[in-house]
């Protein structure tokens, strides 16, 4: 296996486990908004767009039209919150390896811009390019939040095929394999065989593990 030209990142889910993070949003302006208390997150929002949540809660709340209102406030407990989320096991080592080889690198996430500049600051990473979803005119499962990545850290079309993509979402994997790249999935939230049906080269339950990979592979090659 010769060594990626760039390693790009998703965030939530392969850079973090950002449960805590966005619970604590949700139930900070649930409080706000219901005067009411959330207690465990519901299992019928899981993996659900931040929208449709929104929309859940505030039908068990009993007031459906504020879940705009409610969308809008947890996204601004998230900007700012100061619950950050949990780095997933091997991101600071698989950075030190990235900045010791001079691998470009960055993030490509549907998230906010302020949640990731917050988070990044909160955990001390390196991360320096980062794009959330404002910079897109189409968000995953397009490809454009891949290519414009790639393209910002000095990459060319011909270059994407050597391009690996950690990814842990069906649609994120899917946006890398359409920007002709290769997709690698972490098993935070499907399984090896869902992750590679849809297209992904080698699957990973952690960076670590996926860093072990790499390191073992590039050694037995050289």
């Amino acid at each position: 296996m010769d060594m990626p030209k760039g390693f790009l990142f998703d965030f939530d889910g392969v850079v973090v486990d950002s449960f805590n993070a966005h619970f604590s949003a949700w139930s900070n302006a649930y409080k706000d908004i219901f005067n009411k208390t959330l207690g465990d997150f519901p299992h019928e929002c899981e993996g659900k767009s931040p929208m449709l949540i929104a929309e859940f809660l505030c039908k068990e709340a009993g007031d459906i039209l504020k879940k705009e209102t409610l969308y809008n406030l947890k996204r601004e407990y998230l900007n700012t919150g100061k619950v950050a989320p949990t780095l997933m096991p091997g991101v600071i080592d698989f950075e030190d390896y990235i900045q010791k080889n001079q691998i470009p690198y960055g993030i490509a996430s549907n998230a906010t811009k302020d949640y990731l500049k917050n988070s990044i600051q909160q955990l001390g990473l390196k991360f320096e390019t980062y794009f959330g979803f404002e910079d897109y005119q189409n968000p995953k499962p397009n490809p454009e939040p891949y290519i414009k990545l790639a393209t910002k850290l000095g990459f060319t079309k011909k270059d994407f095929k050597n391009l690996w993509v950690f990814e842990d979402s069906l649609p994120g994997a899917t946006a890398a394999i359409k920007g002709g790249m290769t997709a690698i999935g972490i098993e935070s939230q499907h399984t090896k065989e869902e992750l590679e049906m849809v297209g992904c080269t080698f699957s990973f339950k952690t960076p670590q593990e996926a860093l072990n990979f790499i390191i073992k592979t590039t050694e037995a090659n050289n």
